[in-house]
This record gives C-alpha cells, sequence and structure tokens, in this order.
C-alpha cells in the first residue's frame, strides 16, 4: 500500500508537507470527487471484506468505490500516514421513514483535530446528504456549503448532523407531483453519534450483517452516486439524476432518466469510471 497510489487514484498532487485543514480540505474534496460511494458489491455478488489491504485493493487499485466502511476507512488510512490526529467514530443514520434514528451504530466518520481544533469528516455518505469540506465540531453553528447548510446539535454528549433542505427542480415533473421536494427551511436529520472513538474492528459484525439483512436500503437498492464540481450524479438502480447545486436561488436542478438494461454498465463507466467484473443486477 502507497500513499502515492492513493494519491494518484483520486488525482492529487499537490503539496502535502503539512497536516493541516487547507491540505486535508483539498485531499477531502479529490476523495469525495473521484470515490464513488456504492453498493454495487451486493448486486454483483462479491462479498465486502473490511480489511484495509481488501479495501485498498478494491477501491485504489480496482478504481472501484465503496459504502462508508470502505472510503472513510480507506480516508482514514490515508490521513494517518500523512501525520493526522484521526480516529474513527460510530454513527446512528436517521430513518426518515421510520421517523427516528437506528437502534443500532450503522455508519462510520472520522474526526480529525488540527491545531485544537476539531472537525469532522465523513466521505461515505454519499448523495445529496455528502459533505463537501471539513466540517468544524461546534453545537448551533450553521456551516454553509455548496450542497447546502449543515449543522451540529449537541446535547448531553450525543451530537446530531443535520442539513437544511433546499427544494429541487425537476423539469419534467411540476414541483406538485414531485414527492421528494421539500419546504424550504426544513431541517434533514442526517444521523447522530457519540466521540467515543472507535476501531474498524468494531464494524465487523454490523458489515457481515448489511450484507445478509433484506430489511436495509442498501440490500432493496444498487446504489452508486459521485460528487462533482457543482453537484451530484447517482445511480439507484435504473433511475440515474444529475443534481446541480443552486442552480437557481435556494434551489437545486434534478434531472432524471430512467435506464434500460443495457444502458446501466455503460452509464457506471461512462460516469463513475467503474467497470464491474461480475453481472450487476440492478
Amino acid at each position: 500500500m502507497n500513499i502515492q497510489e492513493y494519491f494518484g487514484r483520486i488525482s492529487y498532487n499537490k503539496p502535502h508537507k503539512d497536516a493541516d485543514l487547507e491540505t486535508l480540505t483539498a485531499i477531502f474534496q479529490h476523495h469525495i470527487q473521484t470515490i464513488p460511494f456504492e453498493n454495487l458489491s451486493m448486486h454483483c455478488g462479491e462479498p465486502i471484506e473490511l480489511d484495509l489491504q481488501s479495501t485498498y485493493n478494491k477501491i485504489v487499485r480496482k478504481k472501484r468505490g465503496g459504502w462508508c466502511l470502505e472510503t472513510n476507512h480507506l480516508l482514514f488510512w490515508a490521513l494517518q500516514e500523512l501525520g493526522y490526529d484521526v480516529c474513527i467514530l460510530g454513527a446512528n443514520s436517521y430513518e426518515p421513514a421510520e421517523k427516528g434514528y437506528t437502534a443500532e451504530i450503522n455508519h462510520i466518520l472520522l474526526k480529525v483535530v488540527i491545531k485544537g481544533e476539531s472537525y469532522i469528516v465523513d466521505a461515505g455518505f454519499g448523495g445529496a446528504y455528502q459533505m463537501w469540506q471539513p466540517l468544524m465540531l461546534i453545537s448551533g453553528k450553521d456551516q454553509p456549503q455548496v450542497p447546502g447548510i449543515f449543522h451540529f446539535m449537541e446535547d448531553d454528549g450525543i451530537w446530531y448532523f443535520e442539513k437544511v433542505k433546499r427544494k429541487h427542480y425537476i423539469p419534467e415533473h411540476s414541483n406538485n407531483d414531485f414527492p421528494h421536494t421539500p419546504e424550504l427551511g426544513n431541517i434533514r436529520k442526517i444521523y447522530r453519534f457519540t466521540l467515543e472513538p472507535r476501531h474498524i474492528d468494531d464494524f465487523q459484525e454490523l458489515n457481515a450483517y448489511l450484507q445478509v439483512s433484506p430489511d436495509n436500503i442498501l440490500q432493496k437498492k444498487s446504489i452508486c452516486s459521485l460528487q462533482t464540481t457543482n453537484g451530484l450524479l447517482a445511480l439507484v438502480g435504473w433511475t440515474f439524476s444529475e443534481i446541480k447545486y443552486n442552480y437557481t436561488d435556494d434551489m437545486d436542478l434534478v434531472n432524471i432518466t430512467t435506464l434500460a438494461d443495457e444502458e446501466v454498465e455503460k452509464t457506471l463507466k461512462d460516469k463513475f469510471s467503474i467497470v464491474l467484473e461480475k453481472k450487476l443486477v440492478p
């Protein structure tokens, strides 16, 4: 495993002598714009192994993406190699359908400390709730980024991560018949977490469970999403979406295409630079 090979994978070629915030931000942005959030292994019969060598081979050498357990673990390794004070945290994601947080921890994220300040770095949420820059770990402060306004709320040692929703403009739909158009100013809960440091081995059981549990969204849908310089690409099942952030004031432009079976692999290659070894069943 080689940090220069990782830099090649994320197309990063700037200086990285200092483990500072500027370098962290640059590496993080390259990471999320080149490594898709994806669970395609589950839908083409490949086991997902939660060890660093397997993750490195898959994402760096085979140019694939991964879900949070993989892509954040790889980023954790890279930041450690570069001398950052970084640790793994565990989170319970919010399930809108259940109107609550999961009972068990089902997500990992990273905390990085730079000059005494703590930042949350998470390359593994994917979709429209993916942060684009490290976020200061501070309660109640709005932190605007291109994807939207993020903030943390802390209550008795539990931290809540949230995003202010924006409206969607979908050219083929009037806003009335598109159910995902949020009301302006709505808060989307994303996950909650504590600052208890974790080890990747703490997530082995979760990694195994998510691959066999029929109830979780990752089993129900094949997902691949990638952040771009101005928005987001997402392939969920046969539905391909291109989102341009802040197309007009406080509104994102969403173009949606339904793909035929034979277009899925081509879209993965053309839009996400992913070539699968086994047959995907969307």
